[in-house]
């Protein structure tokens, strides 16, 4: 997050210099508008799930924690431009990028939690709907949030470069060590989903063949069914993948000397990836569209039933 340091060749800075005029920069304007755009998408999704008592099932906490981590990323890219632009500090500029860590962070680890939640509840399918799912869940989360906030808190106490600028690195004033100690939890937190996904598609595979030879004859809905839902893991894990590998390769191999353009075109991406999350994991399940008419038009009065679909419903 973002404000070009002096020179053509410099890297991303987090308004780390002192309070001078600074010209507007059409890639600042860009984060503050997908900020604003994650921001809103996302206040809408944690309305909709503290509005809906029925919505308090392992799935839509986890859902509710990604849309509060989005949400708070989609805020910290808005008070990085206001930061940068009308009041110039420091010390607020590390608070700010360190905000920035720790949401991104805590959205990346919730996609994890989701990740782990679904494989779960295909592989215990028996005895998914029970306490001790839950106490897991919240104990994923606690965990994912706790290490969230660590991470965020690094370049607050001391883990920047504001006072050595042979060790920033692309993204000022984080070092280089710090980005890469998150680009190597990114790393192994991809990893670890596209081994869950992989074991996912192979029992909803073997669920549904099962399910066919049951029935003495492979239908037609079968490859159908099997199909749609491998497809619909590779387009999460492909979206996941598209938007923040770019900028995780980058932040490993990049140099401050080269131009800002670089960091900016491979950090924009990776917003959107908050931007998308809402569509994917709330907007397309049946039951906060439910919630959302209820909410919004108050003309959904047919009662319904509001017992959650597993997560591993893909």
């Amino acid at each position: 997050p973002p404000l070009p340091a002096g020179g053509g060749n410099a890297s991303l800075e987090l308004s780390s210099r002192p309070p001078a005029p600074a010209a507007l920069n059409p890639w600042d304007v860009m984060l503050c508008v997908s900020g604003t755009a994650i921001a809103c998408e996302n206040a809408l999704v944690v309305a909709i799930i503290c509005y809906s008592p029925a919505l308090r099932t392992p799935m839509f906490v986890l859902v509710g924690s990604l849309a509060t981590a989005d949400l708070l990323a989609g805020l910290g890219l808005i008070l990085n431009f206001v930061f940068q632009y009308v009041i110039r500090s420091e010390t607020v500029s590390l608070l700010t990028v360190g905000f920035l860590v720790a949401s991104f962070a805590a959205s990346v680890s919730s996609l994890l939690a989701i990740t782990v939640d679904r494989y779960l509840s295909l592989y215990n399918a028996l005895t998914y709907y029970s306490e001790r799912t839950v106490l897991c869940i919240h104990t994923m989360l606690a965990g994912a949030w706790g290490v969230s906030l660590c991470l965020g808190l690094l370049p607050v106490l001391g883990w920047n470069c504001l006072h050595d600028r042979t060790s920033c690195s692309v993204v000022r004033p984080l070092t280089k060590s710090n980005v890469t100690l998150l680009s190597a939890s990114f790393f192994l937190i991809f990893l670890i989903m596209l081994h869950l996904y992989i074991e996912i598609c192979k029992i909803v595979c073997r669920h549904a063949h099962q399910i066919a030879l049951q029935q003495h004859f492979l239908t037609a809905s079968h490859y159908v069914t099997t199909k749609k839902g491998v497809s619909t893991l590779a387009i999460i894990l492909g979206t996941f993948g598209a938007s923040w590998l770019p900028f995780a390769i980058y932040c490993v191999v990049g140099d401050p000397d080269y131009p800002s353009v670089y960091t900016y075109a491979t950090l924009l991406p990776a917003t959107y990836n908050s931007m998308i999350n809402p569509i994917i994991y709330a907007y397309r399940n049946q039951e906060i569209q439910r919630s959302m008419w209820v909410l919004f038009c108050g003309c959904f009065q047919a009662k319904v039933s509001f017992r959650s679909r597993s997560p591993s419903d893909v």
